[in-house]
C-alpha cells in the first residue's frame, strides 16, 4: 500500500488572538462558507512583509481597527493541511494548507471600532468568546492549531481578566 504524500508547501501566514478587558476572545463567522465556521483574523504575509506587521494588516483588514497593543508571539510556527477539496481549489492549487505565526494583542478599543465592512468583508458576522469555547467553535481541520494555541496563551487571557479560571480545568486541559 503506498501513501500519497503531497509535497506542496504550506503557505506563510499570520493569526491573531485578539482579547478584550474581559480576557475574551474575537473570533468572525467567515462570509464565504454556509453556516457556522468561526475563526480569529487571519491571513497571508506579504513578500517582504514582518510578521508582526502582517497581523496588524490581517487584523484592519479583517476587523476594520487596529485598536490593539501587541502582547506576545508564538515560539513556534503552527501548520495545518486543509481538506484536499479545498486545497486544490484555493491560491490556485498551490499550497497543501498554511502555516501561522501567531501574535496575541489586547484590544484598546470599543466595540463599535470593529467594523467588518470597511476592507473586503472576510467574516458575516463576530463576537466575544471565552477562551475555553474557543476550540469547539472552529471548523475541525484548523482545531490541533488552535488547540496549541489556546495552551500557549492562555495566561495572558488570565492576567487581563484575573476571574477566568479555565472552566475549572487545568492550563495543559483547557482544549
Amino acid at each position: 500500500m503506498s501513501v500519497d504524500i503531497d509535497k506542496r508547501p504550506y503557505r506563510p501566514c499570520v493569526g491573531v488572538m485578539l482579547l478584550n478587558a474581559h480576557g475574551e476572545v474575537f473570533v468572525g463567522n467567515r462570509i464565504d462558507t454556509n453556516g457556522d465556521d468561526w475563526q480569529m483574523p487571519q491571513g497571508g504575509i506579504d513578500d517582504d512583509e514582518a510578521p508582526r506587521d502582517a497581523a496588524f494588516r490581517e487584523l484592519e483588514e479583517e476587523t476594520g481597527t487596529r485598536q490593539a497593543r501587541f502582547l506576545a508571539e508564538s515560539a513556534s510556527w503552527h501548520s495545518y493541511d486543509l481538506p484536499e477539496e479545498i486545497s486544490r481549489q484555493v491560491w490556485k492549487g498551490r499550497y497543501r494548507g498554511q502555516t501561522q505565526r501567531w501574535f496575541v494583542m489586547r484590544f484598546t478599543g470599543v466595540d463599535s471600532d470593529i467594523r467588518l465592512n470597511c476592507h473586503k468583508a472576510e467574516f458575516s458576522e463576530w463576537r466575544w468568546v471565552p477562551l475555553v469555547q474557543l476550540v469547539e467553535l472552529i471548523t475541525p481541520f484548523k482545531r490541533e492549531v488552535y488547540k496549541k494555541v489556546v495552551r500557549e496563551f492562555v495566561h495572558l487571557a488570565a492576567e487581563i481578566s484575573p476571574t477566568i479560571n479555565n472552566g475549572g480545568k487545568n492550563q495543559n486541559s483547557v482544549c
